[in-house]
């Protein structure tokens, strides 16, 4: 049924449907990953949120699963567009690119208050 819904807004929507991939961790996915994606959303782009597969430790305590199941908590509505896709990574050590790969790469800056939001913190029980 998803699958099929998917092809179908595929369809209308034509091939050349591209993405802003963010790579993280999310651990967890808090209120500031989520102001960065709807920021994005919001300038009409859709999302490509990747998942790195870090091993489990003391600074990455959820599975995969988990956070993925957080993530897709946050954007059911835009999952089902085909606006937000969720992927699992290798747990890269760096994004490297030639000369004039046909992408960008940005820095997007959100308010103080939004920067400010720490998944250490969070998982340390401080915020």
């Amino acid at each position: 049924m998803v699958a099929a819904s998917l092809a179908r807004l595929r369809a209308e929507r034509g091939a050349d449907v591209k993405y802003a991939l963010m790579i993280g961790r999310w651990q967890p996915f808090h209120d500031g990953h989520e102001a960065l994606v709807r920021h994005v959303l919001d300038q009409g782009r859709n999302v490509c949120i990747a998942i790195r597969d870090t091993p489990r430790s003391e600074t990455d305590p959820d599975t995969i699963a988990t956070r993925m199941l957080n993530i897709l908590r946050h954007f059911r509505v835009e999952i089902a567009e085909d606006r937000v896709r969720v992927i699992v990574v290798p747990d890269i050590e760096a994004v490297v690119y030639g000369r004039d790969v046909g992408y960008g790469i940005e820095e997007i800056a959100l308010d103080a208050d939004t920067e400010a939001i720490s998944g250490t913190q969070i998982r340390a029980g401080a915020a």
